[in-house]
């Protein structure tokens, strides 16, 4: 598949890339006022049966049993409630790790909070706790750095498994670093400019790219807003320049790629679910064990809008291991 060709790449470019050009999408149009408080179905986290601090990220740990131990990285702006219905499924069977990273959910930022920081401290908590072939689970950018600490410690990792997230930034992928760059701190200075927005700014994300319901995407939204916008500014920047491509040659576990699929949403850029998933196949060409699983209907949450079939896929997964 030739990426540099026809207008379907650009369909496809804009398919995949919205999910983080939205973020900064409200500086010239007037964002939705934000939906009042109200009682959040997400609140209710499941008690972890240990909390501690590696490099700056919370851990919780779940679960135990003798299964492989699963690293669950949430993605821009999330906590460790995205993946509740997650560590319902797998914790009776796998220890499940649960991360946070500083600046989102309520933490706060730290000055050298950032991807780089994160990426380090993942390889620390695989080697503070001596974790034997760990599963890396990630959404967007916890997928990405999934990808990120495969690439650096082969031999470490068992599996990564991602969700809507690539080695590198769709519609970048043609870019060179500089390009790349400028467009990064673009997006960096629209998303810290406004502070006092970022609330209803997530509102709309999540209702437009984020889920499909919703009811589901104002209670999402009343998370996600709870996460500092200038350290989200930073990250989303940090993931823009990004580009691992060189470096999937080295991974040696196996990858899942979940793809998720709207129809309605992709009837607007003419793009099919074997397009895109043909897409995320190619910006992942080099990787040796790479497999891409369409999930529809669902948006960048697929988590949220189809938990069986995202924990059917990571079950079946697991079970190739």
């Amino acid at each position: 598949m030739n990426l540099c060709q026809c207008t379907r790449k650009q369909r496809l470019v804009y398919f995949a890339f919205a999910a983080l050009l939205a973020l900064g999408a409200f500086e010239s149009t007037k964002a939705a006022e934000p939906t009042p408080p109200a009682s959040n179905r997400y609140t209710a986290a499941i008690a972890p049966a240990e909390r501690f601090d590696v490099g700056g990220l919370l851990v919780e740990r779940h679960g135990g049993g003798g299964g492989r131990p699963l690293i669950l990285v949430p993605g821009l702006a999330s906590g460790g409630w995205a993946w509740q219905d997650t560590i319902r499924a797998f914790s009776p069977t796998h220890p499940v790790y649960v991360l946070t990273l500083p600046g989102f959910d309520g933490r706060p930022a730290t000055p050298d909070a950032g991807f780089a920081a994160a990426r380090a401290a993942l390889a620390e908590l695989v080697a503070e706790r001596k974790l034997q072939k760990p599963v890396i689970i990630g959404h967007s950018m916890g997928g990405t750095l999934g990808l990120a600490l495969a690439e650096d410690q082969p031999a470490a990792v068992g599996g990564v498994v991602s969700i809507d997230g690539l080695p590198v930034m769709p519609g970048t992928e043609d870019m060179n670093p500089a390009q790349r760059a400028q467009m990064a701190e673009g997006m960096r200075g629209r998303v810290a400019a406004v502070p006092a927005q970022f609330a209803a700014q997530q509102q709309s994300y999540m209702r437009t790219i984020g889920v499909l319901d919703m009811g589901k995407a104002d209670d999402l939204a009343r998370l996600s807003a709870r996460s500092d916008p200038a350290a989200t500014g930073r990250y989303a920047a940090e993931v823009l320049r990004l580009d691992l491509r060189p470096g999937l040659k080295t991974i040696q576990a196996p990858l899942l790629v979940i793809s998720p699929y709207h129809d309605l949403d992709a009837a607007q850029q003419g793009v099919s679910e074997s397009a895109k998933a043909d897409y995320y196949r190619a910006l992942l060409e080099g990787a040796p064990k790479v497999q891409v699983v369409s999930v529809a209907p669902a948006r960048h949450f697929a988590m949220f809008d189809q938990p069986e079939k995202v924990n059917d896929a990571i079950r079946a997964f697991l079970g190739t291991l």
